[in-house]
């Protein structure tokens, strides 16, 4: 297929993007950590194509997210526990992605079968429309399984093209320090094994002083 990209601030860009993901299909766009691959979260048709995009193993969940908290529902039990309230007021929207146990209609495709599953609420004003008016996304770095995460739309195509029909480019995110691209914070918190940090990102110490002065938790 051919890979069409679009420039984020071209007044058609939502609408394109909108329309793909109301086709069940998968879009690169940018998120304030790296560019992901993204689709909708509920159906399992459209979250096996990104599968099949990245080379991602089956056995491997694919995190989802939303446009805002009020959407937390749509894929979590509520209330949520006093741990992740926590982190979400003090961190959200940013790079933190946090386990939560899944609500049971969730696709086991999307949650490779397990009981949880990784939410996040980006810092990027954009992306957030796009869901709010879309519904939750899921969502992964925009690579291909077992290659580094991609900054700019250059990186995205030199992995991806060809997999994905449209690209939403974003110049801010493009002048970025390629260096410095770093995925989210991942935390699971769990009622049995308490909290643990999954990846370290960038803000694992500001998490860690917060868990350990709020709850006197060290991790």
């Amino acid at each position: 297929m051919d890979t069409f990209v679009c420039a984020i601030e071209q007044p058609t860009a939502l609408a394109m993007a909108l329309q793909a993901l109301a086709a069940n299909a998968a879009l690169v766009a940018p998120t304030d950590t790296v560019y992901g691959v993204m689709c909708r979260f509920d159906q399992p048709a459209a979250i096996d194509q990104l599968y099949a995009i990245k080379g991602r193993p089956p056995q491997k969940a694919i995190p989802v997210l939303i446009g805002d908290p009020a959407q937390l529902h749509q894929v979590t039990p509520m209330p949520i526990s006093p741990i992740a309230q926590a982190l979400i007021e003090q961190f959200w929207p940013g790079p933190l992605t946090i386990v939560m146990p899944a609500l049971s209609t969730l696709p086991t495709v999307l949650t490779a079968h397990q009981p949880t599953v990784g939410v996040r609420l980006p810092d990027h004003a954009w992306l957030r429309t796009l869901i709010r008016q879309s519904g939750p996304l899921a969502a992964t770095s925009a690579n291909l399984s077992g290659q580094p995460e991609t900054g700019t739309v250059t990186a995205v195509l030199a992995q991806l093209q060809g997999r994905v029909e449209l690209v939403i480019a974003d110049a801010d995110l493009d002048r970025k320090d390629p260096t410095g691209v770093v995925a989210s914070t991942v935390v699971a918190i769990d009622s049995e094994q308490g909290v643990q940090i999954l990846r370290p990102g960038p803000i694992v110490a500001q998490i860690q002083q917060l868990l350990y002065e709020r709850f006197g938790i060290r991790c």
